[in-house]
């Protein structure tokens, strides 16, 4: 069973087919079984267009079956391969081709797999999808990562996962010409952030554990208010700290506490996994 971006091209459905390709472009394929050539290009097409993942359709016409309809399109010589888009011919390549020339045509009419990609992880974002678009979005960091759509892509899911000092560190190299109006409210989410986490209370704790940060309580004290407005980078830290000191720190409300951050940031969390890690060196 072929997937439905590849389909056999009959009298029937070529009406059909033609007419899709106003959404996604449809390749052609001419083939016939006296035509060898034809036929070993047809696995090299069927693996592009699982690469590509439905952005063609791949439209398979047997010409000895279909005789009316390879007269229809004009067909000359096989193998013909020939790319529509919104009902008219774009693109075309004639006679034995490699897998690099039919790519090579496809490329220029085609997103690259990149755009596809960071088309699909907007998607999971519009969803609140964050940390799965996330896993979309890092491999794309070699390419996109200077782009400001793909900052602010990052951004919001750093956001959208609680990780606020990695958006503000990332917001911060985003260009003046791409501070759009999802720029500020990224930057306003921050700030937000920030006012929220800056409590008196926190204040206070924060200046008693600077004066004496050997005392173990006013360290998991503070790391307990941190965590509470999602300052959870900065609890972890504290509590790394005590449970390298002492496994069983405070009565191992420590440990406790720091499974229960790590637990509720996630499995995808960037900062969950760093002090996963090192919560796991100490344990085993």
């Amino acid at each position: 069973m072929h997937p439905n971006y590849i389909v056999e091209l009959t009298e029937q459905n070529f009406q059909q087919v033609l007419e899709a390709s106003a959404s996604a472009p449809v390749l052609i394929h001419f083939w016939a079984q006296m035509s060898p050539e034809s036929t070993e290009i047809t696995p090299v097409l069927e693996k592009l267009a699982h690469e590509y993942g439905g952005a063609f359709t791949l439209a398979l016409l047997d010409c000895e079956q279909q005789q009316m309809l390879a007269s229809q399109f004009g067909v000359r010589a096989l193998p013909t391969i020939a790319l529509f888009s919104n009902g008219q011919p774009v693109d075309g390549l004639g006679g034995p081709q490699t897998e690099q020339s039919v790519r090579e045509m496809l490329t220029r009419h085609l997103p690259s797999q990149e755009e596809m990609a960071f088309k699909q992880a907007q998607a999971l974002i519009a969803n609140e999808q964050y940390t799965e678009a996330q896993a979309v979005l890092k491999p794309l960091e070699t390419v996109l990562g200077e782009a400001g759509l793909f900052k602010l892509a990052m951004a919001e899911c750093y956001v959208g996962t609680q990780q606020y000092d990695a958006a503000e560190a990332l917001l911060a190299t985003v260009l003046m010409q791409d501070q759009d109006a999802q720029y500020k409210a990224l930057m306003a989410k921050v700030e937000l952030h920030k006012q929220a986490a800056d409590t008196p209370e926190i204040r206070e704790l924060q200046k008693s554990y600077d004066a004496d940060p050997t005392n173990t309580s006013l360290a998991f004290e503070l790391a307990i208010q941190l965590s509470q407005v999602n300052k959870q980078e900065e609890a972890l830290e504290l509590l790394i700290g005590l449970l390298r000191k002492d496994l069983n720190a405070q009565n191992g409300e420590a440990k406790k506490t720091m499974m229960d951050i790590l637990a509720a940031l996630g499995q995808g969390n960037e900062v969950a996994a760093r002090y996963r890690r090192q919560l796991y060196s100490l344990l085993y």
